[in-house]
């Protein structure tokens, strides 16, 4: 799923009623990967309305922590899962589920667990302050098979940065989502910034 598009972004949806509109603004400005974080109560709702609503969008369920969250997810018809880590009965879950999947690590170790489990395509969390692009570089040397979506504090100017190492698929971010935008619904201006952010596929 990491080649799916160069930025997933990352949303958090307070309103169920803005998920359509906005997901057709996303999908409108190339980023048919959306991420709709389990952080609020109607996400679920909201994954369920921009699965039946909008074409040509491939949603997915961020922020799920636990078995429960992987179910909840499931039954809203998320298309992939995220979580920002691990633990094995969560990777149980997630394996389970027949979805595609990415969970989170920060270290070596970590990686390492997951390629033990036959895991290879990863979220890289939180990047910029696990040691950013500098740190994944390290890492594909002794760990080439590893393929990584970098997230957290990513914006506009630093992606390509990370969109050129080997062993990064993707990125996720929220910056083509900024809240006075979200507040004003104004969606003509996140396809705008989707359109910029989709661009980095082609320059990176």
């Amino acid at each position: 799923m990491l080649g799916l598009t160069p930025v997933i972004p990352v949303v958090v949806i307070d309103d169920a009623a803005d998920a359509v509109p906005l997901a057709r603004a996303l999908v409108a400005g190339g980023l048919p990967a959306i991420e709709v974080t389990l952080r609020t109560a109607v996400a679920p709702d909201a994954i369920r309305a921009i699965a039946a609503e909008v074409p040509g969008a491939v949603v997915g369920a961020g922020t799920v922590l636990t078995p429960d969250d992987v179910r909840t997810a499931q039954a809203a018809g998320a298309q992939f899962l995220v979580s920002p880590g691990w633990t094995e009965r969560l990777l149980d879950a997630l394996q389970g589920s027949g979805l595609p999947f990415l969970p989170g690590v920060s270290t070596a170790s970590e990686v390492l667990g997951l390629l033990d489990r036959g895991v290879r395509e990863m979220k890289f969390f939180p990047a910029q302050a696990a040691g950013g692009a500098a740190y994944l570089r390290a890492l594909s040397a002794p760990l080439p098979q590893a393929r990584f979506c970098p997230t957290g504090g990513i914006g506009l100017a630093s992606a390509p940065t990370y969109l050129a190492l080997p062993n990064v698929g993707c990125v996720g971010g929220s910056w083509m989502l900024p809240t006075d935008a979200l507040r004003a619904r104004d969606w003509a201006r996140v396809e705008s910034l989707a359109r910029e952010a989709s661009a980095l596929g082609h320059t990176a």
